[in-house]
């Protein structure tokens, strides 16, 4: 039976319709051509039954392995800093001091001479910026000289271009810890836990002036007060400026003489204690002796 008008319109597409049709259908012809619909296909570079990019487990886990050890960076070494008198090597940080409301800040900043231990400079600021931290270096040289070294931490202020410019203006060599590193700098964290273990550290600063003010305090106290254990109990004010000399000459005096009136309490000739001498050279990071091979 022959098929109607209406029929042979159903059957019947104009040559759009069909380019449409084939369109749509492309991306789906793409897909079945696709690896994983091909893989059983033979041809140039394809073994049947074995994709071209596929890698046995056990050799990609040891091309991963040999990739690693060639990425594998080297071991970040800590800065090894020495210092036999003062004025050689500075190292500068900055600690946060709890503002009037919770959240608030404030910062300070300071500097020490890692052989006397004397506080070179200290300031406290509201905010932390390369600026505020070149102008602290700047006043510290013009009072204490410029240093052979001077060591930080990454931070922005410390690594920022202002003081960059002024260290090598005036050729004093930057040292800076290695990234996620924060036991590099000893003297600066030693003397913020002496800071904040304070008895009269308090637990916020009502304001910036308040924060000053009690700064000034605590580093008067410790550069010219306080008997420092690692410079032979000497004040760090002492030994920066040169007169442990005197010092300890009136200690040598003093023992002797209480060595000539009861020589039964001592039982040694030395003159001293140990606990008094100064040491003859500091270190950032003292570098461990290397084990001599068997």
């Amino acid at each position: 039976m022959a098929a109607g008008p209406a029929d042979a319109g159903e059957r019947a597409q104009p040559g759009r319709a069909r380019a449409g049709a084939a369109a749509v259908e492309q991306p789906a012809v793409r897909r079945r051509r696709s690896g994983a619909d091909l893989r059983g296909v033979a041809g140039p570079g394809r073994v049947r039954g074995l994709d071209r990019h596929h890698v046995p487990a056990p050799t990609r886990n040891k091309q991963v392995r040999e990739r690693r050890r060639q990425a594998r960076h080297p071991a970040r070494q800590r800065p090894e800093l020495v210092a036999d008198r003062p004025g050689q090597v500075y190292t500068r940080d900055i600690t946060k001091l709890a503002g009037p409301v919770k959240g608030s800040y404030f910062d300070a900043y300071m500097m020490i001479d890692i052989y006397s231990r004397y506080i070179v400079g200290a300031r406290v600021h509201a905010r932390e910026s390369g600026p505020l931290a070149e102008a602290m270096i700047r006043d510290v040289f013009d009072t204490h000289g410029v240093p052979h070294v001077v060591h930080a931490h990454r931070g922005t202020s410390m690594t920022s271009k202002s003081v960059a410019d002024l260290l090598e203006d005036l050729t004093v060599t930057r040292s800076h810890s290695p990234p996620k590193m924060s036991n590099d700098n000893p003297y600066s964290e030693a003397w913020f836990k002496t800071l904040k273990y304070a008895p009269v550290f308090p637990d916020r600063f009502a304001s910036l002036a308040q924060a000053r003010a009690f700064m000034t305090d605590f580093v008067t106290w410790c550069n010219h007060a306080h008997r420092h254990a690692g410079i032979g109990l000497h004040t760090p004010a002492e030994v920066h400026y040169g007169r442990h000399h005197r010092v300890r000459a009136g200690r040598e005096d003093t023992l002797a003489t209480a060595r000539a009136v009861h020589p039964e309490r001592f039982s040694t000739t030395r003159l001293l204690p140990k606990i008094l001498d100064l040491p003859e050279q500091v270190w950032t990071n003292k570098p461990e002796p290397q084990r001599q091979a068997a």
